[in-house]
């Protein structure tokens, strides 16, 4: 809202000053510095009510150290961390842009779903929450709702490079004495955006994928189904991803510090792809449009880390599944936009190690039960952070040291940009 009333100010005479918000990088910053503000300074009020409408969490009886300390803890913090994201993005951001509204469309949309499985369990006294199966119709609601607009809408596209090869040839062979540095400056380019459903495969040279091709064996015409397939892809991601932030939300500060770190390396993938000369040099596909997504990747960013401000141990506030279902929604989708959502194992490797802790666990206790009559255990208690609890270690250093392999994974899923 700022940057259309700073232009429709400056239709009758340039403010001066009013320039930086031509920038996306002004704009960006200035999303982390005001949801910061919103996180810290208006979260603390939104603590407050919270304690005095006694939105308390009930913690379940697990066995743990602390855990008689979190119980009646305020939950539904989440609500900061959305208004800590939305509100920088409406007075920052062109909100008519395709992928700003499909990232604001996802926040309120997952926000919706985990709120009223807190209501459930705060209110109604149901531990159970919302059942399982409307918050996995909500998820597929929601990928189909982004898989059709992303495949559908004219707006999303590709660049892609088209080389005149006639003119080209006579340019390279019309004179001995041109160098190859001028030689390649003549070279004539066309560029044209096109719709197609591909993504990124790291560490391959040739690193786009179709994922029309995965129908291939249905021999000619099969393009005309690829809508189909990526929909249904973009289906399974969304799920995913919310599930596995869902699972790490378990201790203080743990599933907010790990989307930080997850926010801001696809903060840079989207301002890199979004910038034809640096993705022109690194090789990468260049999505126009992308690059006013920029400033929703600053204001997530500012609002996780805001919100750890009351989060970190011992934590004030829970964000619940207003807040982890929201966070996971808005990764997968801003990973499926940005053409990285391949990346996501390697980016997402805690929330997948997580997810995979309590599948393994679960199978195998069942196939134990069959086998031997008894459930046997791999891990002494799942989600993965939890076992650690087990074992011993303090809540602080098992998220310190799940933020370090973060940032690991982080600066891995980065050099894939080079490393092919």
């Amino acid at each position: 809202m700022i940057y259309y009333l700073i232009k429709y100010l400056n239709a009758s005479g340039k403010i001066p000053g009013t320039g930086v918000f031509d920038y996306l990088t002004f704009r960006a910053a200035a999303a982390i510095i005001l949801s910061l503000i919103i996180s810290m300074v208006f979260g603390k009020r939104i603590v407050a009510f919270l304690q005095r409408k006694q939105v308390g969490e009930t913690i379940r009886n697990l066995g743990l150290d602390g855990e008689k300390k979190k119980q009646g803890t305020p939950t539904m913090g989440g609500l900061i961390i959305l208004l800590a994201i939305i509100i920088p993005t409406l007075l920052l951001a062109k909100v008519d842009n395709v992928y700003v509204l499909i990232m604001l469309v996802s926040t309120v949309w997952l926000g919706l779903v985990g709120f009223l499985d807190d209501y459930i369990k705060v209110f109604k006294k149901d531990k159970r929450g919302l059942a399982g199966k409307f918050k996995v119709m909500g998820q597929i609601g929601l990928g189909l709702i982004i898989g059709c607009t992303l495949f559908f809408n004219k707006n999303v596209t590709v660049r892609r490079q088209i080389i005149k090869e006639n003119q080209n040839k006579e340019i390279m062979h019309m004179s001995a004495k041109l160098t190859q540095a001028q030689k390649d400056s003549l070279i004539v380019h066309n560029y044209v955006d096109v719709k197609l459903p591909i993504t990124t495969i790291p560490f391959v040279k040739t690193h786009e994928f179709n994922y029309a091709k995965l129908l291939s064996w249905m021999g000619d015409g099969y393009e005309r189904f690829s809508g189909i397939i990526y929909v249904l892809i973009v289906i399974l991601i969304i799920t995913a991803v919310s599930n596995g932030a869902n699972i790490t939300d378990g201790i203080d500060g743990l599933a907010t510090g790990t989307s930080a770190i997850i926010g801001a390396t696809l903060g840079i993938f989207v301002y890199i792809s979004g910038n034809i000369n640096i993705a022109d040099y690194l090789g990468i596909m260049y999505i126009p449009h992308i690059g006013e997504l920029v400033i929703f990747a600053g204001a997530f960013l500012g609002a996780c880390v805001g919100f750890l401000w009351y989060n970190a141990y011992p934590a004030q506030v829970f964000m619940g599944d207003t807040g982890s279902l929201a966070l996971g929604g808005i990764i997968a989708t801003m990973a499926i936009m940005v053409r990285k959502e391949l990346l996501i194992p390697i980016l997402c490797g805690i929330f997948l190690i997580e997810n995979l802790s309590v599948m393994i666990q679960v199978t195998y206790f069942k196939y134990t039960k069959k086998k031997y009559g008894e459930g046997r255990r791999i891990f002494k208690m799942s989600p993965l952070h939890h076992h650690y609890q087990k074992l011993g270690y303090h809540e602080s250093k098992i998220v310190t040291r799940f933020w370090i392999i973060g940032i690991m994974l982080a600066v891995i899923t980065i050099v894939t940009l080079k490393l092919r």
